[in-house]
């Protein structure tokens, strides 16, 4: 099942693992594996990675990093696929990119000669960018005839819990999100608040946005990995966030209507 109607479609290059995802959820749907259990699992395929990190392992790291993009789709496509949406997933998904994320790069930190400000900062710049890249998706996905919407737009409310979820359960996960992402939505959203009220973005714009999806960005690391250029992974992404402020650029300059 599709986030966005067929009017929407883009070629996005950071869920190259959609396809993978798709035929492993197609096995899962007559099973009594949870999308949540999904989630879990790609924690785990990121924590293996960071431990070959750390070892030297680096093929396998990038492997076990694009394991875990293929099962970071499964899980929302397997919620999809049996019809039943979760704040719980959703929110224990983003707390575990975010953890992941942080933890990748300090395991590189680790066994190079890079700064920990250094590898802070490349860790701000990773977030910045897969929020911009996120804030124009929610942006299309609301505005789609039958998009999903279970990510909004503006996280400031606790929703209430789905059928099935407990409450408070989505409430304490709602407050960790809201406390590792909150600061760098707040961010993307001053340097380009009026996108919220675009009802469309054309297909070539958010391919081009869709490099900074953590997909793609996982794609890179493991890329680089499995060349030996591990030193070259954390200055690479502070510079790749030069795309940002080109993509706001061009959003502002040329997407001002209805896309």
């Amino acid at each position: 099942m599709s986030k966005l109607s067929a009017k929407e479609k883009f070629i996005d290059v950071s869920d190259y693992g959609r396809p993978l995802a798709r035929l492993f959820t197609n096995r899962l749907k007559e099973t009594d594996t949870t999308p949540i259990q999904v989630t879990l699992l790609f924690g785990l395929s990121g924590i293996v990675a960071i431990y070959c990190i750390l070892n030297g392992y680096h093929i396998a790291a990038g492997l076990f990093l694009i394991l875990k993009s293929v099962l970071d789709a499964a899980d929302g496509e397997l919620a999809r696929l049996i019809e039943t949406p979760s704040y719980t997933g959703r929110y224990l998904d983003s707390i575990f990119d975010f953890v992941l994320n942080l933890m990748f790069l300090l395991s590189i930190w680790y066994v190079t000669d890079h700064s920990i400000w250094v590898t802070l900062a490349a860790f701000v710049s990773l977030q910045l960018q897969g929020t911009l890249y996120n804030y124009y998706y929610v942006i299309l996905r609301h505005h789609s005839a039958g998009g999903d919407k279970t990510s909004k737009i503006f996280e400031t409310d606790t929703p209430k819990a789905y059928p099935g979820e407990d409450q408070k359960t989505v409430s304490i996960l709602f407050k960790v999100y809201t406390l590792f992402y909150s600061v760098f939505d707040r961010i993307i959203y001053k340097f380009d608040r009026e996108a919220a009220s675009i009802k469309s973005f054309p297909r070539w714009f958010m391919t081009l946005v869709s490099i900074y999806g953590l997909g793609f960005q996982l794609l890179i690391i493991s890329f680089l990995l499995a060349m030996g250029l591990i030193d070259l992974i954390i200055p690479f992404f502070i510079g790749y966030s030069i795309f940002i402020f080109i993509f706001i650029g061009i959003r502002k300059l040329f997407l001002n209507g209805d896309g």
